[in-house]
């Protein structure tokens, strides 16, 4: 039994099991192969029970018998039980992938997690910017309007967020009010490019919430993935990019290279570490 457990999970690819054709192929090939193995087990059988005396019908002829028999009765309980058996692994199959899909997706904002995100990071190539986004002071949001209009500034940027980085750039919320996006293909001067379309587009959007309109605004940091540097050293850079958005005053994108640059324009006591932010 544990082998004929094993044989039959082979057979099965829970991923290829999303459409109900593959519930019929299932079906199919498991009662021809069914029906195959009744035959053969005859043929091994009937030659000893005609031997032993336990059958007077010449063996050739009960061979026939058993072929018609193994076609019309076994294949087709074989054939039923085949079916349901592949129903039930189309919707295990389904189940698992809904539940990866959200293991995978934040709730609030539709789009992917830090985990999510975490594992196209490693898969990036060099061809890519990394940006992470604040929102700048969503604290103040949260504390004037409560924590109702907070989730809706968070969803109405993710639409934002979503509409200027289409596939196949990769959009995730990191937690909070910070989202990343990895973006791909291109030259790094359009894709710096297109995170200012984005703090622009963010800037001049009107919410209204509960009567009440409100605005907000977006700072970012965006580093390079290029040869021989990894995933982690592309988001602290990044990070680093970022913090040193809000410093300079909030709204506005630094890019890695700006860094030493830029850091004569703080003041001396400027800390590139990442840190935590008022917002």
């Amino acid at each position: 039994m544990k082998y004929l457990k094993k044989w039959i999970m082979l057979q099965v690819d829970l991923d290829s099991f999303h459409a109900r054709g593959a519930v019929y192929a299932f079906a199919l090939k498991m009662t021809f192969r069914a029906v195959i193995l009744a035959f053969l087990l005859n043929i091994v059988a009937l030659p000893m029970f005609y031997w032993i005396g336990l059958t007077s019908m010449p063996v050739a002829e009960a061979i026939l018998l058993s072929v018609a028999f193994s076609w019309l009765f076994g294949g087709a309980i074989s054939g039923a039980l085949a079916y349901v058996m592949g129903q039930v692994i189309r919707d295990l199959s389904l189940s698992r992938a809904e539940f990866r899909r959200l293991s995978r997706t934040d709730t609030l904002s539709g789009l992917l997690n830090r985990r999510a995100f975490a594992e196209a990071l490693e898969n990036a190539g060099t061809s890519a910017s990394l940006a992470i986004f604040d929102l700048d002071r969503f604290k103040m949001i949260n504390d004037s309007h409560g924590h109702s209009a907070g989730d809706e500034v968070i969803k109405t940027v993710s639409r934002a967020i979503t509409t200027v980085f289409q596939a196949p750039h990769t959009v995730a919320r990191l937690g909070g009010e910070e989202f990343g996006v990895i973006i791909q293909n291109s030259t790094s001067d359009n894709r710096l490019m297109q995170v200012e379309i984005l703090r622009q587009v963010v800037e001049q959007q009107v919410m209204t919430v509960n009567g009440a309109a409100l605005r907000t605004t977006i700072s970012a940091g965006v580093a390079e993935f290029c040869p021989g540097r990894g995933a982690d050293e592309v988001y602290s850079l990044a990070d680093r990019a970022l913090y040193l958005a809000k410093a300079l005053g909030r709204n506005r994108v630094v890019h890695e290279r700006e860094i030493p640059e830029r850091m004569s324009q703080t003041r001396p006591a400027t800390d590139l570490s990442p840190a935590t932010d008022a917002a």
